[in-house]
């Protein structure tokens, strides 16, 4: 009796160590759901699909962020991402003078990723490319769908070489742009978004955000002085959060208190790679949507549904190419965008789930 009851007293002990140190707990589940025990950053039991937990939420002002967790696979570790690529020459984004499409071409001997969304400076037009493509090794021109991001102009900018474009360093802002493209591919509602987000911005920033250089200029207004200043507080408050940990493959979004949307990775690398560009993306919308009132911070069981209710709605499926094929699920509420790269029998690369309302 004395061993049992010094076992047992050893056993409680060790765990209120544990415990009040936050070391992560395993919780013996069959689907390899975690916990984690601690403050802000908390673990959640996480019930969608093959990803082993959330954890946070990691907040700044009105923007929380939940980090997913799982099993990297893979495919999509060694990818290219289009910045990547534009900045080691490896790729070229071709101006078509067709403002819905654009052609790409891969020099190199590495698979390049082009994630819908990616913005794309220069041309003609400033343009965001539409839909997720695998630009695989030497692979000669190829088209990619493309929606403008400025209106009005149709030749080179400044210094500009109006017949490539020179970068991809930022990311359509709001999931209402991103909508209007992914969703309704409607070129009109992509304009009238770009000019909401432009109006929203130069209201919470204090000053007019339009460039007088291309005032229907997204990506120059995502530019302006105020907008970089004010999301920097954001950025460096929540960069570091994914370095936390070896087994993040994509992350969760809400603002003022509302889930907005998650993109989640086949692998850790890839979604480091991406990171930068996504984070800055949500500071901005989170600035555009900035609000005085208060509000009641989102809670794990709402991300959790979310991905959830996204997963479950009936797929439908559409080639983009012979390498990349396009799977979407949507409810009522929900819409989950699902990339697979043929090329390793069907496997997801890239999963961007969007909560329509």
């Amino acid at each position: 009796m004395k061993r049992q009851a010094f076992v047992l007293t050893f056993g409680v002990v060790l765990f209120s160590i544990v415990v009040s140190m936050g070391m992560l707990i395993k919780v013996p589940e069959s689907n390899g759901a975690a916990r984690l025990a601690g403050g802000q950053g908390q673990g959640n039991d996480i019930q969608a699909g093959e990803y082993r937990r959330l954890s946070g939420p990691f907040t700044h002002k009105n923007l929380a962020i939940f980090l997913i967790h799982g099993k990297s696979k893979a495919v999509g570790k060694t990818f290219l991402t289009l910045q990547e690529a534009l900045l080691q020459k490896k790729v070229v984004v071709y101006e078509t003078k067709s403002v819905n499409e654009l052609a790409i071409e891969n020099f190199s001997n590495e698979d390049v990723y082009v994630q819908s969304g990616d913005i794309v400076k220069g041309g003609q037009q400033d343009r965001m490319i539409g839909v997720d493509l695998i630009v695989p090794p030497k692979s000669g021109r190829m088209p990619i769908s493309a929606f403008c991001v400025e209106h009005g102009r149709w030749s080179g900018r400044g210094n500009e070489r109006a017949g490539v474009f020179s970068s991809s360093a930022d990311a359509a802002a709001t999931k209402e742009i991103r909508l209007a493209a992914k969703r309704s591919n409607s070129q009109g509602a992509v304009w009238e978004n770009v000019r909401v987000a432009q109006d929203k911005l130069s209201q919470n920033v204090g000053t007019r955000v339009n460039s007088t250089v291309s005032e229907s200029s997204l990506q120059l207004a995502v530019e302006n002085t105020r907008v970089q200043e004010t999301a920097e507080s954001y950025i460096k408050a929540l960069a570091n959060i994914a370095d936390r940990s070896d087994d993040v493959i994509g992350y969760v979004f809400a603002i003022n208190g509302k889930v907005n949307s998650a993109d989640v990775y086949s692998s850790n690398a890839l979604f480091k790679k991406l990171w930068p560009k996504l984070l800055k993306a949500n500071a901005i919308e989170a600035i555009a949507e900035l609000q005085t009132e208060k509000f009641n911070p989102v809670k794990p069981e709402s991300v959790k549904t979310f991905l959830t209710e996204a997963e479950a709605a009936r797929p439908s499926e559409k080639a983009v190419t012979t390498r990349t094929t396009m799977v979407t699920r949507e409810d009522d509420s929900n819409i989950l965008f699902e990339t697979r790269d043929e090329k390793q029998k069907g496997e997801w690369v890239h999963r961007n789930y969007i909560k329509k309302n």
